[in-house]
């Protein structure tokens, strides 16, 4: 449900922390199977942040 997504970005003294909230039925697909999906937008995160720690989380917005 793309009207359920919101992404939320704050900074603090350890680097980045960026928040996806997804509908709990889409927090599955937006994982993805073992966590590949979640681990790929891992990864571009750490690309595009040039050293700076990133850390994103998945949450499901009851």
């Amino acid at each position: 449900n793309p009207d359920d997504v919101s992404v939320r970005e704050r900074s603090n003294r350890r680097g980045r922390f960026i928040e996806v909230r997804v509908h709990p039925e889409d927090l599955g697909r937006v994982i993805g199977r073992s966590g590949r999906t979640a681990s790929a937008f891992r990864t571009v995160a750490r690309a595009l942040a040039d050293g700076d720690g990133v850390r994103i989380d998945f949450v499901d917005v009851a």
